[in-house]
C-alpha cells in the first residue's frame, strides 16, 4: 500500500473537510457550524474500521479528541438551523410575522448563550495536537502492518447498523411519532457514514444504496429540524404575555403551518419506506457479506504467502 491507497486518500477527504469547515465555525458562520460537526461524525465513524489492527496508529486517542469536538459543536447547531427555517418562513404567504419575531428574538437569545458554551468547549480541544494524531494515523495506513484487517470490522458495522435500522423502521411503523422517528433518522446516519466507506473505499461500489440513505435522511432531517422550531414556538406561546407582542392566535398559526409540513414530510417518508427497506436488506446481505469474503480470501491469501515465506526461509537454512 502506498501515499496513494484509497484508504489513505478516504481519510484525507475527512480530515480536510473538518479542517476546513472548523475554521468557518470558529468563526462564526453557521452552516460552518453544521458542517464541520457532520465532518467531525464521518472521521469518527472511519477511524475504528480503518485502524483495526494498525499498529501505532493511536485511534483510541484520536477518536476521544474528534468526540470532544463533535460535542463542542453540538451546542450551537441546532439553533442555527432553526435561525434559517425563520429565514425561511418569513418569505412565505400567510405567515404571522409578529409571531415570528417573537420567536426569533426567543431563539436568537438562546443561540448566544450557546455560542459562549461552544467557545469555551473548543478551548478545551487541542485542534494541533488532534492534527498530530491524524497525521500519526495516516502514516500507519501507508504502511499496514500485517494485522490490519478493515474490511470485517466494516462487513460487522454495516451489518449491525443495518440491523438497528430495520428494528427502528419496523418500531416506528407509519404513525407519526416525533421519538421514534428521531431513531429511525439517527439510524439512517450511522448506517449512510459506514456505507459511505464501503463505496469510497472501492470494497464494495454502493453509490445508489448511500444516494437512497441520504434522501431518506434529508426527509428526516427536515422533520426533525421543524419539530425543534415547533418546540420553540411552544416556548414562546408559554411564556408571560407580557413578555411578547404576539397574541396567542399569531403562535397557533404558525404553529399549525409548521405541524402541515412535518405531516407533509412523514408522508413523504411513508411513501420512501418500501425503497429504504430494500436498501437495507441489501446493505446487510449483499454489501456485508461481499466484505466478509473479500477478508476472508485476502486472510488465506496473506497466510499462504507467510507460510511460503518461512518454507522458503527454512529451506535457505539448510
Amino acid at each position: 500500500m502506498n501515499g496513494t491507497s484509497p484508504l489513505v486518500r478516504l481519510l484525507d477527504r475527512r480530515t480536510r473537510a473538518l479542517k476546513r469547515h472548523l475554521a468557518a465555525a470558529v468563526n462564526g458562520d453557521g452552516t460552518g457550524v453544521h458542517q464541520a460537526r457532520v465532518a467531525s461524525r464521518r472521521l469518527r465513524e472511519a477511524v475504528p474500521i480503518l485502524t483495526k489492527g494498525l499498529q501505532g496508529s493511536k485511534a483510541g486517542r484520536v477518536r476521544r479528541k474528534i468526540r470532544r469536538l463533535t460535542r463542542a459543536l453540538g451546542a450551537v447547531r441546532e439553533l442555527d438551523v432553526t435561525l434559517h427555517l425563520i429565514d425561511e418562513l418569513a418569505n412565505k404567504p400567510g405567515i404571522p410575522r409578529p409571531a415570528l419575531g417573537d420567536v426569533r428574538a426567543h431563539v436568537i437569545e438562546a443561540r448566544e448563550q450557546r455560542r459562549t458554551v461552544m467557545h469555551e468547549r473548543l478551548k478545551d480541544v487541542d485542534t494541533d495536537k488532534l492534527a498530530r494524531r491524524l497525521s500519526a494515523l495516516r502514516a500507519a495506513l501507508v504502511h499496514p502492518s500485517p494485522g490490519h484487517n478493515w474490511r470485517s470490522v466494516l462487513a460487522s458495522r454495516i451489518a449491525t447498523r443495518g440491523r438497528r435500522l430495520a428494528t427502528a423502521i419496523d418500531e416506528a411503523g407509519q404513525i407519526y411519532a416525533v421519538e421514534a422517528l428521531h431513531r429511525v433518522r439517527i439510524a439512517t446516519k450511522k448506517l449512510r457514514y459506514v456505507m459511505e466507506l464501503a463505496n469510497e473505499s472501492g470494497a464494495v461500489p454502493s453509490g445508489q444504496l448511500v444516494s437512497t440513505l441520504r434522501k431518506v435522511q434529508e426527509t428526516l432531517g427536515r422533520l426533525h429540524d421543524l419539530q425543534r422550531l415547533q418546540h420553540y414556538v411552544a416556548e414562546v406561546a408559554a411564556a408571560p404575555q407580557n413578555n411578547r407582542a404576539t397574541p396567542d392566535a399569531g403562535l397557533a398559526i404558525l404553529s399549525r403551518l409548521i405541524e402541515d409540513e412535518c405531516r407533509h414530510l412523514h408522508g413523504r417518508y411513508v411513501a420512501m419506506l418500501p425503497v429504504l427497506q430494500e436498501t437495507v436488506e441489501r446493505a446487510r446481505r449483499d454489501v456485508a457479506v461481499r466484505l466478509t469474503v473479500t477478508s476472508r480470501a485476502r486472510a488465506a491469501r496473506s497466510a499462504k504467502m507467510t507460510l511460503a515465506t518461512r518454507r522458503r526461509a527454512a529451506s535457505g537454512r539448510r
